[in-house]
């Protein structure tokens, strides 16, 4: 006889506690103040503004690391959200044991290159990643940032990414 299905809420609680672990293992995105915010397997990052990601006052502007760091999060995100989405939906991994101190490892940057199209005004900014590539070992993403419109992005990258292996 088949199982019934689990309601909705309890696989949104599941995941949502999943993401959150994810995110939370990782200072430097508590740092910066991102946030992630989930719709099925799909995650939109947000950067909410602080006058300390400030580059050029004069501008005033968001700062060009934090812009890059931004989008790197995103990206490294996006691709661990990828692996642990697929760990649970296969039922392999049980998210009740993630917290920050036992998540599976991060991908690792080859390299990362950002274009930056204008200045990111002092306000929220937000990001989406798509993998183009993701094999065992080597993982290729993109990522585009904007503020009030998405058609009018202020920055975009490409990155390359080492995998974990199968051990963590």
């Amino acid at each position: 006889m088949r199982q019934p299905p689990e309601p909705v809420q309890v696989v949104k609680q599941r995941r949502d506690a999943a993401l959150a672990a994810l995110v939370g293992g990782v200072p430097y995105i508590r740092f910066l103040g991102i946030g992630f915010d989930r719709r099925g397997d799909e995650l939109t990052a947000l950067m909410p503004f602080d006058d300390k990601l400030i580059g050029d006052p004069r501008l005033p502007a968001i700062h060009g690391g934090a812009t890059s760091a931004f989008l790197e999060v995103t990206a490294i995100i996006e691709l661990s959200w990828s692996i642990l989405w697929e760990e649970m939906e296969s039922g392999r991994l049980d998210p009740a044991t993630l917290d920050p101190q036992n998540l599976p490892r991060l991908p690792r940057t080859i390299d990362f290159t950002v274009d930056y199209l204008r200045s990111g005004l002092p306000r929220d900014a937000y990001a989406r990643a798509r993998i183009t590539r993701s094999g065992r070992r080597y993982a290729s993403v993109q990522a585009e940032a904007w503020q009030d419109n998405r058609a009018r992005p202020f920055a975009q990258a490409i990155g390359h990414f080492l995998m974990p292996g199968p051990d963590g």
